[in-house]
């Protein structure tokens, strides 16, 4: 199996950043150092928290102390979630680069929390700005929802063929694109690479618990298909409610044993696409 190091926010309760990515990840049989950019007691979501964010040169410590101990050198994967500001994208970068120094074949993913729709951004833009000039070009798979492709690309998102072209103007090997729009009212999971594009349908949903964009994250990192990924976040969902955090720990058989769903190539204006193998 393999070690990843996650570099995300933290919440004492509930399953968002780190607390749905480590999880996940050690349900899946996989090592995890984890990071965390924020420490909260909840979600921002919910009417009061509190907590701060992790000063990057304590962070850029802690990644001295895991280098001087040999553990970054076993790295295979890093992702990335939660970065409140340019300065922790910065560390990303820098210990992207570390790592890749030892293991120059380690797989970088990059979840670019930007912000959401209706909400827009929210996060500081100049650490937004940082994602896209920094990260980007390090990552083989970033992971952003409608919202965040459109602002990533500069482009419109309103259609799986708009999701196709803002993606591929990004320049990365390989975006999973969230809550793309289609035609039939259905809410799309896109996989786009330069040549391919397949997609997973699921109904929208009036009330989804926060942490599901994480939660994708670590299920893509622990190498698992799009179809069997979105499909176990489906599952978790309709377990999950009625209640206002994802009930990860208490359904992981129902999340863990779902049928993939259906990835199917995506049908575009000027051309067809073939299924990624």
């Amino acid at each position: 199996m393999a070690q990843i190091l996650a570099i995300s926010s933290q919440v004492a309760r509930g399953h968002v950043g780190l607390s749905a990515i480590v999880p996940a990840l050690n349900e899946l049989g996989h090592g995890v150092i984890a990071l965390p950019t924020v420490l909260l007691s909840n979600h921002p979501g919910h009417p009061n928290i509190a907590g701060q964010p992790t000063d990057p040169a304590l962070l850029g410590q802690m990644a001295d102390a895991l280098e001087a101990n040999g553990w970054l050198a076993g790295i295979d994967v890093i992702l990335s979630g939660y970065l409140p500001s340019a300065a922790h994208v910065e560390f990303v970068t820098a210990t992207v680069a570390r790592v890749r120094q030892r293991r120059p074949d380690c797989r970088y993913l990059c979840d670019p929390v930007l912000g959401d729709d209706p909400k827009g951004l929210y996060i500081d833009k100049g650490a937004a700005s940082a994602i896209r000039q920094l990260l980007l070009p390090l990552a083989d798979v970033i992971l952003p929802n409608r919202f965040e492709l459109a602002w990533l690309s500069g482009l419109p998102v309103t259609s799986p063929a708009e999701a196709v072209s803002a993606a591929r103007s990004l320049g990365v090997e390989t975006a999973i694109a969230t809550s793309i729009p289609s035609a039939t009212g259905l809410l799309l999971t896109m996989q786009i690479d330069a040549n391919h594009a397949i997609a997973c349908a699921v109904a929208r949903r009036t009330s989804v618990p926060n942490g599901t964009g994480d939660l994708l994250s670590a299920l893509i990192a622990g190498g698992w298909k799009l179809g069997r990924a979105v499909a176990a976040i489906d599952a978790l969902l309709d377990e999950s409610a009625g209640f206002d955090e994802l009930r990860l720990t208490t359904t992981k058989r129902v999340w863990m044993t779902a049928s993939p769903l259906a990835e199917s190539a995506v049908e575009l204006v000027q051309r067809k696409a073939r299924p990624c193998p």
